[in-house]
C-alpha cells in the first residue's frame, strides 16, 4: 500500500510524480508561510537531493495533510508547538548554512565511503572461503543469514533443514 509520506513506498511512476509535486507545493507554501527571516533556515531549493530532508517533508506534509482534517484545532497547535519547531530543528542541524548560495554535496561522502568499504572488509574477513561467494554489502541489502551445524561446519538449508 502506497504511503505518501514515504516517497519510496510509491512504486507507480504516475503516484510517485504526483507525489514529489504535491512535496513540491508543500515546500513552496511552507517557506512562504512559515519563514519570515531567511536566515532563520528556509527549506533549500536542492531539498531534492538531501534525502533526509526528503524524509522529514513527506512527513511534515501528511501531518498538515491530516490536520486540515480535524474537528479542531488542537492538532494544528501541536502541529506548530511541535511538528514545526523540531522540523527546523533537524533542518538546522544537517543543513546548516551549506546549501545557502548553491548546493553542495554531501561532506560526509569521503566518511561515509571510507565506513562502507572498511564494512566491505569486515564482511570478506567473517565469510566462510569455503563458500566461493563474493558477499558485497549495505544498509539496504545485508548478507544472506545462514544456518551452520556447529559440530560438521556443514551449511544447513532453513526451509528443509538439509545439510549441505
Amino acid at each position: 500500500m502506497p504511503r505518501p509520506w514515504d516517497i519510496a513506498s510509491c512504486p507507480d511512476p504516475d503516484l510517485r510524480r504526483d507525489v514529489w509535486q504535491w512535496y513540491e507545493a508543500v515546500v513552496t507554501w511552507f517557506n512562504h508561510e512559515y519563514v519570515w527571516d531567511p536566515a532563520a533556515g528556509m527549506i533549500p531549493p536542492c531539498w531534492p537531493q538531501h534525502p533526509h530532508l526528503v524524509h522529514d517533508i513527506g512527513v511534515l506534509a501528511d501531518q498538515r495533510r491530516m490536520i486540515a482534517q480535524a474537528h479542531n484545532s488542537n492538532s494544528l497547535e501541536e502541529w506548530h508547538r511541535y511538528s514545526v519547531p523540531a522540523f527546523f530543528d533537524r533542518l538546522h542541524g544537517r543543513v546548516k548554512q551549506h546549501c545557502d548560495d548553491h548546493h553542495q554535496p554531501w561532506p560526509a561522502r569521503a566518511r561515509f565511503s571510507r565506513h562502507e568499504t572498511e564494512a566491505l572488509g569486515r564482511v570478506a574477513r567473517t565469510t566462510n572461503e569455503a563458500d566461493g561467494v563474493s558477499i558485497k554489502t549495505n544498509a539496504f541489502n545485508p548478507p544472506p543469514l545462514r544456518l551452520v551445524d556447529q559440530e560438521t561446519g556443514r551449511t544447513i538449508d532453513p526451509v528443509t533443514g538439509e545439510l549441505t
